[in-house]
């Protein structure tokens, strides 16, 4: 009888204990998703999970847009208690980028990449904390690139350069049909190459392709739900086999850009800079023995791998972008080519002083970029103090998503914005005209810093490839896909081209 009596009271006991539980997990998760006045409204979510479900991640514009219809221009999502704001169209964004981009000129932590060794503020230029190791890191990279060429004729020489490499390879397949990818990706790489190592690399070289696999590889897993997981949820990161399954590629890409830096520190000689190391060690020697700088091995590691990361996947993927547009619409093609031999003829290269001259060719590049909407959401942003917003109040430490495809295609701005059309940069005498939604780099303090050298690859590199070439679907293969894969980059589904010499 007791025992009955015992398990009983046990029973009751686990009973109780149970409800207290969960009616505390619903209270802390209550008070802790409980937002200031005058927050943003958005969809209710679960507990602690809150809109997870309800986000599509491999389509995560199309959800926000859906949202966007229901909440209004600034909405909020909350991912596993944490809150974050999107903002969308242009005069949201506008009034943010352009007016106030200090506000939101910080970033929110990355608890992944602490695994890697990017703490305190040893983080590089891309997801570094908004602050004097910041603002160094990028007043030197941009001081760097252009006193190695950056809108000068020297860099525009080594673009060319590697235009003509690229011209040659395509010249191999004798119009027969290829998968142009990773021959693109080869020669945009070869410009990073060149400025962060000092010379270009021999498409075949198995140095260079092991590079570029690792950097291919690190960024899909860096744009995977897991990763993303790791980094909303932090204490997942405790659990170091899961960490070491998602940064396995990222350890290996490190190591070899440490080897290469180590390889550099060897024969480093202070009278003569040949890259952008040498440059950073020189400058690191200067500043020895300051406290406060933030010029140490760790940023030199960390902003060299953001060369690559601002410098490569969106260039390539632009120019991939474009060889499929010129597939699906010959007639712009067409018009493109005979900008080209009207300006250029068959045989003289383009410079960037020839841009002046070829307002069609500039406005279909432009177009390229904006309908290919390369970075939909870009990187989170976060406030940087208190802010209010067409009467919203945001308290700092707030995360924001800046979604650029909602300017992109921005029903108020663009007259034809879901469809592929360059006059949207050309006026009525085909003149070309700038648009300030044109926000393809994004703006204010966190623009691309590698800006001005994606403009000058993206002009000679395409100048180059349409006067070399016609580019036509292979026979008997069905029109290619035009809507994009995501990836954290839009970039076009796999494709082959038949590259036929005009010579």
């Amino acid at each position: 009888m007791w025992i009955t009596e015992l398990f009983s009271a046990i029973y009751s006991n686990i009973y109780l204990f149970g409800i207290l539980f969960f009616v505390s997990f619903f209270l802390l998760n209550l008070v802790k998703s409980r937002k200031p006045s005058h927050f943003p409204k958005g969809p209710p979510g679960l507990p602690f999970i809150g809109n997870v479900l309800q986000m599509d991640f491999r389509n995560p514009q199309a959800s926000c847009h859906q949202f966007r219809k229901k909440f209004g221009d600034i909405f909020s999502l909350n991912f596993f208690n944490k809150d974050l704001v999107v903002l969308n169209g242009y005069e949201v964004l506008k009034e943010v980028l352009y007016n106030r981009s200090e506000d939101i000129a910080d970033r929110p932590r990355f608890a992944l990449y602490e695994k890697l060794g990017a703490l305190g503020e040893n983080r590089g230029l891309i997801i570094a904390k908004f602050g004097n190791s910041w603002k160094e890191q990028r007043r030197f990279t941009l001081t760097t690139l252009r006193n190695f060429g950056m809108g000068k004729k020297s860099l525009e020489e080594r673009v060319l350069e590697e235009a003509r490499c690229l011209s040659a390879e395509f010249k191999t397949h004798k119009s027969e049909p290829f998968d142009p990818h990773y021959i693109i990706n080869n020669a945009v790489a070869n410009v990073i190459c060149s400025i962060a190592f000092g010379d270009r690399f021999e498409y075949n070289d198995a140095k260079f392709q092991r590079l570029l696999y690792l950097f291919d590889a690190s960024l899909k897993a860096e744009s995977g739900f897991l990763a993303q997981l790791l980094n909303d949820v932090p204490w997942l990161t405790k659990i170091n086999w899961l960490v070491d399954y998602v940064l396995h590629t990222e350890h290996d890409l490190f190591a070899f850009l440490r080897e290469m830096i180590s390889d550099h520190k060897k024969t480093w000689n202070p009278d003569e800079t040949r890259d952008f190391i040498d440059a950073y060690l020189l400058e690191m020697e200067k500043v020895k023995g300051d406290p406060n700088t933030s010029l140490n091995d760790s940023n030199l590691l960390f902003t060299t791998y953001d060369l690559f990361a601002a410098g490569s996947e969106t260039t390539s993927t632009t120019l991939r972008w474009a060889l499929l547009f010129m597939l699906l619409y010959p007639d712009i093609q067409s018009k493109v080519q005979e900008e080209i031999d009207r300006v250029l003829g068959r045989e003289k290269s383009p410079t960037m002083a020839n841009i002046l001259e070829m307002p069609y060719t500039n406005a279909v590049i432009h177009e390229i970029q904006r309908f290919g909407d390369i970075l939909p959401l870009a990187l989170p942003h976060m406030t940087s103090r208190d802010m209010d917003i067409q009467g919203y109040f945001l308290p700092k430490g707030t995360t924001i998503i800046t979604n650029l495809s909602s300017v992109l295609n921005d029903e108020q701005v663009w007259e034809k914005p879901y469809q592929f059309y360059p006059k949207h940069f050309l006026d009525e005498n085909g003149k070309f005209v700038k648009q300030e939604a044109f926000m393809a780099f994004s703006a204010g303090r966190r623009n691309c810093v590698g800006e001005q050298l994606a403009r000058m690859e993206l002009f000679l590199f395409f100048t180059t490839l349409l006067q070399q070439f016609t580019f036509e679907i292979p026979k008997k293969q069905p029109r290619p896909r035009d809507d994009p894969v995501y990836a954290f980059t839009h970039s076009p589904h796999p494709y082959e081209i038949c590259a036929v010499p005009r010579m």
